[in-house]
């Protein structure tokens, strides 16, 4: 589906598809592992002319869905989509690289000097500028008034970003590890590409994304000190899926609590058995009018996959895993207690 957009999102009106293409073809950027790289020339020569055009314009309370993907963001980041106030971005990389370089963790533009963590001291008055004109004009473009941008990682910049953007809102998707562990290894199976000596797939080219993981979240954090010795260059997917699962939910539950009214965390497993209550939560909470079109898509959409069981494990991670799972609130079935 080109820009998500299936049959049942047309029937809600051609201004609605328009902005979500809009927002696919001219600010998102095509990644490693997509086809159709050849426009990321077009779309930088854009993003360069807004970020460069004179003027301060400001971006009110932006709406950043985070957590771990291959756990409900992308549908999630649909359904709002559909709300007429908002123009949704999905995962716009070549505009973050546009804004700060740093941020690019897979190698989809910049080969190296990447950081999985950003904080406000990372912050420039040109960063700021950059941001907000990209994001506004963005917004200005699609006829939106409120952006939702799916970026997970920037569970890991929730200080850059608020400084950037001091009104900011956080979605903080969890799932079930055991659900969302092998989606990750069958992400990169079923959409890893291979040219020539490169292998793009979940962990970026040649394993970069899982390079920085190690080195910059795991290695020298005394809390994961039991899995050092594991997390070596050649550790199997399962187990590094475990691992970048395990650390993203610890750090979203510490921004949640740090920054209780800036961060708003959803399950998805909550998000599947009630999607009218958490729906209309979720938008409350981040200062949008409920639009009848996100709950009326979101039942039509949204269906539970069967359970993938539980992941197969080093003993180090899997106790890093079963203790996380608990303190979302799972049980080893991984049902939310």
């Amino acid at each position: 589906m080109v820009a998500q957009i299936d049959k049942e999102y047309l029937s809600y009106g051609l201004a609605r598809s328009a902005r979500r293409i809009a927002s696919y073809g001219l600010y998102e950027g095509r990644p490693l592992t997509t086809k159709g790289r050849f426009i990321n020339p077009m779309v930088f020569a854009w993003l360069n002319t807004l970020a460069a055009a004179p003027g301060a314009p400001k971006v009110d309370r932006p709406i950043f869905i985070t957590g771990l993907g291959r756990s409900g963001t992308t549908i999630l980041g649909i359904l709002l989509s559909l709300h007429g106030e908002v123009g949704y971005l999905n995962e716009p990389k070549a505009l973050w690289h546009v804004i700060d370089p740093r941020q690019d963790i897979n190698g989809n533009y910049s080969p190296c000097g990447a950081h999985f963590r950003l904080g406000a001291g990372d912050v420039t008055p040109e960063i700021i500028t950059r941001a907000h004109r990209l994001f506004a004009r963005y917004l200005g473009f699609t006829a939106a008034n409120r952006v939702v941008d799916k970026y997970p990682e920037l569970i890991f910049r929730v200080d850059y970003v608020r400084a950037i953007f001091p009104d900011a809102k956080f979605i903080f998707i969890t799932r079930s590890g055991a659900d969302a562990v092998p989606s990750v290894v069958q992400w990169s199976q079923r959409l890893g590409v291979k040219s020539g000596e490169d292998v793009d797939d979940w962990w970026g080219r040649n394993d970069i994304k899982w390079h920085y993981l190690r080195e910059q979240l795991l290695l020298g954090n005394p809390e994961y000190a039991s899995v050092w010795s594991l997390a070596t260059g050649d550790l199997d997917h399962m187990n590094r899926a475990a691992l970048e699962w395990v650390v993203t939910m610890r750090e979203g539950l510490e921004q949640e609590r740090r920054h209780p009214d800036a961060v708003v965390r959803v399950a998805y497993e909550a998000l599947l058995a009630d999607p009218v209550g958490e729906l209309l939560r979720l938008q409350q909470q981040c200062g949008l009018s409920p639009d009848p079109a996100v709950t009326d898509y979101a039942k039509k959409r949204l269906y539970d996959n069967p359970a993938k069981g539980w992941p197969v494990l080093l003993p180090a991670v899997d106790a890093l895993f079963r203790e996380t799972m608990l303190m979302l609130g799972y049980e080893a079935g991984g049902d939310v207690s």
